[in-house]
C-alpha cells in the first residue's frame, strides 16, 4: 500500500508562506507560468505541492527560488511563515540605487537672474 504524503494547493502555499499578499495574487502568477516546481513550469493554481518540492518564481524584481519545507495550517505571522520554507536564492551584492540628481530641471533664482540678462542684451 502506498505511503500517503500530504499535499496542498500552490497558490495556498504561497499565500500561506507570505510570499503573495492575497490568494488570488498567487493564483494569478501560477496562471501566468511564472511559477516552476522542481523546474517544470505550472499554470494551473491547484496543482499540489509537498515538502522538499523546489519552487521558482519572481517577486518584484528578482527571482526567488525556495524548498517547501513543511505545508501550513493558516497564514500566520511572518516568523511563522518563514519556518514553511528554505530560502535557496542567491544573495545580489548589487543594490539597486536610486539615480542620482544630475543638475538638470527647473533653474535656481540664480540661474534665471542669469539667463534673464543674457536675454536683454
Amino acid at each position: 500500500m502506498a505511503e500517503h504524503v500530504a499535499k496542498l494547493r500552490i497558490d495556498k502555499w504561497l499565500w500561506q508562506a507570505r510570499f503573495f499578499k492575497t490568494r488570488s495574487l498567487a493564483a494569478k502568477q501560477v496562471s501566468g507560468g511564472q511559477v516552476r516546481v522542481n523546474g517544470n513550469k505550472v499554470v494551473k493554481p491547484a496543482f499540489a505541492v509537498a515538502p522538499g518540492d523546489v519552487l521558482t518564481f519572481s517577486q518584484s524584481s528578482m527571482v526567488r527560488v525556495v524548498r517547501i519545507e513543511a505545508l501550513g495550517e493558516r497564514r500566520g505571522p511572518a516568523p511563522e511563515a518563514q519556518t514553511l520554507y528554505s530560502d535557496l536564492t542567491e544573495k545580489q551584492d548589487k543594490k539597486l540605487k536610486n539615480p542620482r540628481f544630475e543638475g538638470k530641471g527647473r533653474p535656481t533664482k540664480k540661474e534665471r537672474r542669469v539667463i534673464d540678462l543674457s536675454r536683454r542684451l
